[in-house]
């Protein structure tokens, strides 16, 4: 099919959309390091997660075995709510460019949360909702996934308390107004209402917080009350895992068009969206069948892959989950309030820390002033406001469009367009007003928290 007939919109039918999750651990030659537990530094067994997780979530974590797991009828039919969602050619974008390069973008923000996280949060939900479960706790930085997850709840009918950093908090109020609408109580994280918070507080005094911080406080909460259980809404593996809805959803399309992406980009926090899209085609990768460039895009000021260091560390700042091998900033870095708040960890999720230890995968951050000009362009030929992380992905897309302009390329890119960026006025009004800031961590800053890492053999 040439390129001409190629819709700006491809457009899924619903007997189309997916009716497994791809479980890539399970096709890796190197598996990711397993989940330690912080004390005895021994390989964490299910049965110590249990006081923490979800039965299900459980042993989808814990898989690297089977490369796909049956999406429950349940969630599927909530799926089709709004999925499946538009793979889009750029062409406007291209014509402004003057690029020979191919732009397309998976967009992610076509449900109210306003992001791809509703994909999980629906999955999480349900799992504790059939456990028997009375409520759920989390952590949300943005504010995306603290939305999706309190929508999800109010349709099984659980309780739902989010623990918000503080930075986003105070920058995203109609977030959290829309999260009380659905019925969750939100609090600014560090909070005085836990022991760790209390802690952070007053080691960090007038902290803003960070995701870390956050979910030491919800992990906490969940422990101490009884019907409750602790959610995640990136970094853990069972999160890729129901996120790989996106990158099967893209492929399916792709292939229906006889689309093949050469370089496929996503924004890296904690991992979810990057490997949600990345998930079928770095299978390929791996098993020898197709090839592709992959690049994560981080925030030079919260930098854990292209600044971290690959090894055991706390997946929170209070330092009572389990030890996770990742490339981390340390449990006990605070990264500057900037306005990319679902970017705002000091790690990334094991298995895309191995692929990249592996060289499977490409990194690169990118700084504040530099994403939000991205942002702006785009949204002035593509008509979306994206949310300040996926403008990230937004900046390297165009870079990577200049190169080909630069050389004659005709490259085709793909990339996750994952929110939304409504609730993000206050950050693009400080861009416009010149008064957006670009800070950039100093080596001596990143290295002091090296020297906590835990002592792993």
């Amino acid at each position: 099919m040439s390129q001409k007939e190629i819709p700006y919109k491809i457009y899924l039918e619903e007997s189309e959309m997916p009716t497994a999750w791809y479980n890539l651990r399970a096709d890796m030659k190197n598996k990711p390091a397993p989940l330690l537990n912080a004390a005895t530094h021994e390989r964490m067994t299910a049965e110590e997660l249990a006081g923490v997780f979800c039965e299900e979530l459980i042993r989808q974590e814990l898989d690297d075995q089977n490369p796909y797991y049956e999406i429950p009828k349940a969630i599927r039919d909530f799926y089709k709510m709004y999925r499946p969602s538009p793979l889009v050619r750029a062409y406007c974008l291209e014509e402004k460019l003057q690029t020979p390069a191919k732009i397309y973008y998976k967009f992610e923000g076509n449900n109210t949360s306003g992001s791809h996280k509703l994909n999980s949060a629906i999955a999480q939900a349900y799992y504790a909702k059939q456990q028997g479960l009375t409520g759920v706790t989390t952590e949300t930085g943005a504010g995306q996934w603290g939305t999706a997850l309190s929508m999800a709840c109010s349709y099984f009918g659980l309780d739902c308390k989010v623990y918000m950093v503080k930075c986003s908090y105070e920058q995203k109020p109609f977030r959290r107004e829309v999260m009380r609408t659905y019925g969750a109580s939100v609090t600014p994280s560090p909070s005085m209402e836990t022991a760790v918070g209390r802690k952070i507080l007053a080691e960090h005094p007038g902290t803003g917080g960070s995701l870390g911080c956050a979910i030491s406080e919800a992990v906490e909460k969940a422990s101490q009350t009884e019907g409750y259980r602790y959610v995640l809404g990136s970094v853990l593996n069972q999160v890729m895992l129901h996120q790989s809805i996106i990158g099967l959803e893209t492929k399916t399309a792709m292939d229906k068009y006889g689309i093949k992406p050469d370089v496929i980009i996503g924004c890296a926090g904690g991992g979810s969206n990057l490997g949600g899209l990345i998930a079928p085609f770095m299978g390929e990768k791996v098993r020898g069948e197709a090839d592709y460039r992959f690049i994560a895009v981080e925030p030079a000021s919260c930098p854990s892959f292209t600044r971290g260091v690959y090894a055991y560390d706390y997946c929170d700042t209070g330092m009572v989950c389990p030890l996770s091998k990742m490339y981390t900033l340390g449990s006990g870095f605070m990264p500057a309030a900037n306005h990319s708040g679902g970017l705002r960890y000091h790690g990334m999720n094991s298995t895309l820390s191995q692929l990249y230890a592996d060289g499977l995968m490409e990194a690169v951050s990118v700084k504040q002033t530099d994403v939000f000009a991205a942002a702006e362009d785009f949204a002035r030929v593509e008509g979306i406001l994206p949310a300040p992380e996926s403008s990230h992905a937004i900046r390297v897309a165009i870079d990577e469009a200049m190169k080909c302009k630069e050389t004659g390329e005709e490259k085709t890119i793909l990339f996750g367009l994952t929110g939304t960026g409504y609730f993000d006025m206050l950050a693009y009004e400080k861009f416009h007003d010149g008064k957006m800031t670009d800070y950039i961590p100093t080596d001596e800053e990143i290295r002091k928290n090296f020297d906590k890492l835990p002592k792993v053999q």
